[in-house]
């Protein structure tokens, strides 16, 4: 059970859930390839990006493992990291925005940052976010629910 789930009041049922999106792992991933080429030419440069991309793997795989979004319907709950935890959960009717934020890559493979702006202008920023859009889209659909 998760965080989301294990923090839901009396009356709440999840609306719509997702995660970070998969880019989080396209450095790792970058770095290996690195490591292979580096092993055909050298094992020492070969070693070096290894280590290097397990390392930055190991620190994506953590925040993707730890990382948490949803609507309900009766608010907005992000909860991301592990160890040092970072949490919003913030009723929809003080939820004044949720803004979108997409580069070229982003809109082409789905991912991109989410604005949660609340009453009083308090703005938490979420980024790698999967298909941020639809997030917005269901909370905008809970707002006029309530």
């Amino acid at each position: 059970m998760g965080y989301i789930e294990q923090n839901l009041i009396t009356g709440e049922k999840i609306i719509y859930s997702t995660k970070l999106h998969w880019i989080v792992f396209l450095w790792p991933v970058i770095f290996l390839f690195l490591a292979f080429i580096g092993f055909v030419v050298s094992a020492g440069a070969g070693g070096f990006f290894l280590f290097i991309g397990v390392l930055i793997g190991l620190f994506s795989f953590a925040s993707y493992a730890t990382s948490e979004f949803a609507v309900t319907n009766k608010r907005v709950l992000i909860k991301v990291g592990f160890i040092r935890r970072h949490s919003l959960e913030i009723l929809l009717t003080k939820v004044e925005g949720i803004g979108v934020d997409q580069d070229i890559p982003g809109r082409l493979l789905g991912y991109g940052t989410i604005v949660v702006t609340g009453t009083g202008g308090t703005k938490e920023t979420f980024p790698n976010i999967m298909a941020p859009l639809e997030f917005r889209r269901r909370v905008q659909e809970q707002i006029t629910l309530v």
